[in-house]
């Protein structure tokens, strides 16, 4: 059974394997479109790992959550461009001139590389986060939910094309953002009956993306399956 426009939707974080494990799952999935390239991924196999995709036919999320000064943020979102990957990671709280700057340079980058512009992607509060912890531990004032909006209007007022958020905060996200080029990207994705792994807020594929999700980010959930297609095609069939 195909699902070419659900597997349009989902994103496959190439975690916690190396490069003949990656491929050997590339080969079990036909129909996926989008890897998730992280920094474990990255600095294991380094940038050759994404040519080596990009000749498989795969389309480049890379997510090295770039936050660092505004010129570094701008120099690292060149190169990643350059590297034709089409969805960047940046910490939005690098703030609006760091997100500006490194906006622009991707665009150049991608230019020079003949590449549609990447969608740069701001990172608001990472998934691993519980409300309590965050709270005690970065003292901001603000709940998780306070915090995430405030760093995604900041990511929208620089220009950015999307916010990496947990599925929990996608609804009012999308309510603040209706435009559909804004776009919105949740990780901790699982099935209701899956293990939760280091994961705190979590919602199943087809519930996220009724709320307003755009794409979805799965990891472990098809990754470490007994069968990884078999999975695959279970969200694709959801999704549907």
């Amino acid at each position: 059974m195909s699902f070419p426009n659900s597997a349009e939707k989902i994103i496959v974080a190439l975690d916690g394997m190396d490069e003949k494990e990656v491929f050997s799952l590339i080969s079990k999935l036909p129909e996926l479109t989008w890897v998730k390239v992280g920094l474990e991924l990255f600095t294991r196999c380094g940038p050759d790992i994404l040519v080596e995709l990009r000749n498989q036919g795969k389309r480049i999320f890379l997510d090295l959550k770039f936050h660092d000064i505004p010129t570094t943020m701008a120099h690292a979102c060149y190169q990643a461009a350059r590297s034709k990957a089409e969805l960047i990671t940046v910490h939005a709280c690098a703030g609006k001139d760091a997100l500006i700057k490194a906006n622009e340079s991707a665009k150049k980058g991608a230019q020079e590389v003949g590449m549609p512009s990447p969608t740069l992607l701001a990172v608001t509060v990472l998934t691993s986060w519980s409300s309590p912890s965050f709270e005690l531990e970065i003292g901001t004032g603000q709940s998780i939910n306070q915090r995430v909006q405030s760093l995604a209007q900041l990511a929208f007022n620089a220009g950015i094309g999307g916010c990496i958020c947990s599925p929990l905060e996608v609804k009012n996200l999308r309510n603040n953002f209706p435009q559909p080029s804004f776009q919105l990207i949740t990780p901790g994705i699982r099935f209701k009956d899956s293990c939760l792994d280091d994961q705190q807020r979590v919602m199943s594929p087809s519930e996220a993306l009724r709320l307003g999700a755009t794409k979805l980010v799965l990891g472990r959930v098809i990754t470490q399956a007994v069968d990884p297609l078999d999975t695959f095609l279970r969200v694709c069939s959801e999704l549907a």
